[in-house]
């Protein structure tokens, strides 16, 4: 986990995942990046959860802090490793129902198997992050998340909200790319995987509740000036072009050129069209 002023949150978080531990089934250990809080969420999460490693982190981001963290525990190597975001609320058998669905398709199909599980918006039920597939072969950027059925269903990758990965494909993987910074890194990691011969597979169900991220203030706001915008895609937790254009490369395959421009030259596109581009 990584954390960054939202104290209430990962509290939370961290109460859901205590709960959601079986008692005598599961040793858990937590892994917990603070990139810097100055709302007391360091001390406050070492009295929630007296066990956890709190790592010190600083202007590190998602993909950063995650890597940090993930590094500390593969050292350690545990039989599993969970991402987790902190502003998830787990369900009480969300742990068992992870492992259930890794145990039951590695005894069916024998293969190395990441299982991700998908949360819902607690007002709406609506799935808000969890697996993703590519809808259209061509647009090689595109994702779309993985609405959770009765049965487990296979995907192209996934958000990096609560996702189960045994020793085993860790090993194979390694850790997220710190070439991202904040997004995109979750990304990678299943693509990467998913070339490794690595089944991606989301969990039946909901694990939990998130909320997903408004578009409000962000470079997909057309409400917002040009300006605004441009310095909102290029931020950090926008679409900075280093990040972008390593995931295009790595990604977008022959035309990774055309898919890098393409978000920036769409910014420019809708706020003339919405004519925002002084005000």
């Amino acid at each position: 986990m990584t954390c960054f002023n939202r104290r209430a949150k990962t509290l939370a978080c961290l109460r859901s995942l205590r709960e959601a531990t079986p008692a005598r089934e599961l040793e858990v250990e937590v892994f917990l990046v603070d990139d810097g809080s100055t709302d007391g969420t360091r001390e406050a999460a070492a009295a929630c959860f007296p066990a956890a490693r709190v790592l010190q982190g600083g202007n590190l981001f998602w993909t950063r802090g995650i890597h940090l963290a993930f590094s500390t525990a593969m050292r350690e190597r545990h039989d599993f490793y969970l991402w987790l975001n902190d502003d998830c609320v787990l369900h009480a058998d969300a742990l068992a129902r992870l492992l259930r669905t890794y145990h039951e398709l590695v005894s069916r199909v024998g293969a190395a198997v990441i299982v991700v599980g998908s949360v819902c918006d607690a007002t709406n039920g609506r799935v808000s992050y969890g697996g993703l597939c590519r809808p259209v072969w061509w647009k090689r950027t595109r994702v779309e998340v993985v609405v959770p059925g009765g049965k487990p269903i296979e995907c192209d990758t996934m958000n990096g909200n609560c996702v189960l990965i045994p020793q085993a494909v860790a090993e194979r993987v390694g850790n997220l790319d710190p070439t991202f910074e904040h997004a995109m890194g979750d990304l990678d990691y299943g693509l990467r995987a998913r070339a490794l011969g690595v089944r991606i597979i989301v969990a039946p169900g909901f694990v939990g509740t998130c909320s997903r991220n408004p578009i409000q203030e962000t470079f997909e706001d057309t409400a917002l000036p040009l300006v605004r915008r441009w310095r909102l895609i290029n931020a950090r937790k926008g679409l900075p072009a280093r990040s972008w254009l390593h995931y295009t490369r790595r990604h977008a395959g022959p035309l990774w050129l055309v898919f890098f421009f393409w978000p920036y030259v769409r910014v420019v596109l809708s706020s003339v069209a919405h004519g925002r581009v002084i005000r």
